[in-house]
This record gives C-alpha cells, structure tokens and sequence, in this order.
C-alpha cells in the first residue's frame, strides 16, 4: 500500500510534528495534558492524510480489446450521447448564434466535423432508442465517495494529446455541487484526452465535488501512457466522467456497480 505523492510531504510534516508533541510531554512537561491532546489530534491528522492519499497496486488486465475504469466508485449512469455542439472558436465568438449557459459558459450550436476526435470540448445530449449514429458515444460516470481511493488511471495504453482546465463562466473557480448529482457535470473540472497507437480518441473529465477543490494532474500533454498508469488525483469526494466512441466499444457496466481504477473494464471493443 503506497501513498500518492501529494500526500507525501503533508504525511510526514504531521507525523514529525504530533511525534515532537509526544517527545515533549514525555521527556519536558505537560502541564494540563495539553501538548499530549496537540499529539494525539495530529496523530489522527496524519492517520486521515495517509488514509486518504493511499495507492494501492493493482492488477493491470492485459486484454487490449479493453477499456478499463480510470477511477475507484460507483457507477451513477451509463449514457448514449451526440454532440450538439463545440466551444467557440475567437472568429465564431462574435457569431450572433452563440448560445450562453449561466455556468457552462458559451457554445458554438455546431458539432465538430470528426465529434469522436474530442478535438475541444464538445455539448451533448442524450440519444433516444432507435435514433443511434456512427457519431454517437458512450458516457460512464463515476462518483468516488470520500472513502474510495482517489488516484486516475490511464484507461488504456495511450498518449495524452489535450488537457483543459474549465470552470464556471465568469468565475476562477467553481462551481461546486454534490458530485453524486448529474448536475455536477458543470463543476470546476479538468478534460483530458487520450490516443491510442491505433488513433483511437477516448476523453476522461475529472469533476470536482461540494468538498473536494483540487484536481492534481501527475502527466502532462504529449506524455505516454501505460495501460493503468496513474494520471491524477482529485482531493475529497469526487466524479470522474469517460467517454468512448459508440461505434467501436460496448459498455460491460451498468449503474450502481462498483469498480477500481486501472483494474475494473468498463468497455470492450
């Protein structure tokens, strides 16, 4: 059992510190058992922080036909969806057929030429029964409680091509609703996209929830990927949305089944 680097240097600062409290009151004074109860409360501090930035290893299926879950929770739902449009580019900004939402901020109502290259990212709308194209995708989303392991893995061996931080319109952060709402999609959130060597695009959003703020990447564009190598972290209770093209994999999940990142397939070819 492991413990993902952010927590790293927290663990041991805590650790050393609620140490020293026990070594003063043992070989100084405590008067009142005050440095003692600092000891003991910082002991549970670094207990919490180990708790919860452990990294567990974890079996890597080999199985190249496979898309495996890039985050540890339950799945919310398991989707059909289409692009319905793109985020704006500087020239089309000034279009008058830019469409606002309050917090997803603005989009071009126009799809991208190639919507599975996941080139930007891109407006969806859920695809009824019956009415499926080539275009379409599959969305699977995660919601990780604050017990789950919160380290990403990489779904499949790839090279990470995009990476885009996104926050509410007209503000520097936010915003933050309960990630186990589907409204929660529209939280600060970082999108990253990966390619595989046969040019196969898969998109992976880390979504922060009411508690957790940081979404910390461990990779940057143009670095390579092995099957479940770890990318990210989220702090606290979380979500983790992925999407697939529709016309080459088939979802192996349904909703309320539990998986584990980097080991749990969510797709097959």
């Amino acid at each position: 059992m492991g413990i993902a680097q952010p927590g790293q240097g927290p663990s041991i600062l805590v650790s050393a510190m609620s140490l020293g409290m026990f070594s003063i009151s043992f070989f100084v004074a405590d008067p009142g058992g005050f440095i003692t109860l600092t000891g003991v409360i910082l002991a549970c501090l670094a207990a919490f922080i180990v708790f919860f930035h452990r990294d567990p290893e974890r079996f890597i299926p080999r199985d190249e036909k496979i898309i495996l879950s890039p985050a540890d929770g339950k799945i919310m739902f398991v989707v059909r969806e289409r692009s319905t449009g793109r985020r704006p580019s500087k020239e089309e900004m000034n279009s008058e057929t830019i469409e606002t939402h309050p917090l997803m901020g603005d989009w071009y109502p126009e799809p991208l030429p190639k919507p599975l290259s996941f080139k930007t990212e891109q407006r969806w709308e859920q695809v009824l029964q019956g009415s499926e194209q080539p275009s379409d995708v599959f969305r699977v989303a995660i919601y990780m409680s604050p017990l789950d392991v919160h380290v990403q893995r990489s779904p499949f061996k790839s090279q990470v091509i995009a990476m885009e931080h996104r926050t509410g319109k007209g503000r520097s952060r936010g915003p933050f609703r309960k990630a186990s709402k589907k409204e929660s999609e529209g939280n600060e959130r970082v999108r990253t996209v990966f390619q595989s060597e046969d040019g196969i695009f898969i998109e992976v959003t880390q979504i922060s929830g009411a508690i957790a703020r940081t979404i910390i990447p461990f990779c940057f564009v143009s670095d390579f990927l092995e099957k479940g190598q770890r990318y990210g972290m989220i702090r606290l209770g979380s979500r983790v949305d992925i999407r697939v093209p529709a016309n080459i994999f088939t979802p192996l999940v349904e909703p309320n089944s539990m998986v584990l990142a980097g080991n749990s397939p969510l797709f097959k070819k």
